[in-house]
């Protein structure tokens, strides 16, 4: 079991009583910003985000437009932290899927690679990021501004692997995390083949990298 396992097996059986409780005031802001996501995400399934107004959101998550913009400055600030939150819903995921075959890495990444795939094909929400035609409103979040989403999926899958497979540099296990989110975005917005087909053919793309950082070619 890794580090990181064993200490969430651990918070996980720890009497309620001994767990340090939040603050107030950061639970509490927790608790408006999730409310704040759900209800754009609500919105968002329903039709495209240059359609939504803050004050639609607002109004569904029961706070004032004012509330909104204190929290997050601008539309456009919301809209990238609200992308990012959308990012973590299943990077947990996309972990639990390396960890399940950490003794046959190609198997792990392309297990990996699967959890995103077809995320994107199936979930409304990540269908219509990722989908937007640049009349939507959403584009540019995944694309041209798109840095903390890669910046955090890199990093979040840089540690697993370098959890699970210590043999690998931490330069070589970060060139491929970056290279596997950034192929695994083009893919799903331009998806050429079935996800059954796909995989297999970005192995075959990083999968001699792959066997050179754990030193197995």
């Amino acid at each position: 079991m890794s580090a990181a396992a064993a200490a969430a097996g651990t918070i996980a059986v720890m009497p309620a009583r001994d767990r340090a409780p939040r603050p107030f005031a950061v639970a509490a802001r927790e608790l408006l910003r999730d409310t704040l996501f759900d209800a754009a995400r609500d919105a968002l399934a329903r039709r495209p985000w240059a359609e939504i107004t803050m004050g639609e959101i607002a109004a569904a998550a029961g706070v004032s437009r004012q509330t909104l913009y204190k929290e997050f400055g601008s539309r456009d600030a919301f809209a990238q932290a609200f992308v990012v939150r959308e990012g973590l819903r299943f990077l947990d995921a996309v972990e639990e899927a390396v960890r399940a075959h950490l003794d046959d890495p190609h198997a792990a990444l392309a297990a990996a690679l699967g959890v995103f795939l077809k995320a994107a094909a199936e979930d409304p929400v990540v269908r219509t990021l990722i989908h937007d035609d640049g009349t939507g409103g959403m584009l540019p979040l995944v694309t041209t501004q798109g840095a903390p989403v890669v910046a955090l999926a890199s990093a979040r899958l840089t540690d697993v692997m370098r959890d699970g497979w210590p043999e690998a540099s931490r330069e070589d296990a970060e060139v491929l995390a970056e290279s596997l989110v950034r192929l695994a975005i083009s893919y799903a917005m331009l998806p050429k083949d079935p996800v059954e087909e796909t995989i297999p053919s970005v192995m075959a793309l990083v999968g001699p990298f792959v066997d050179r950082a754990l030193r197995r070619g």
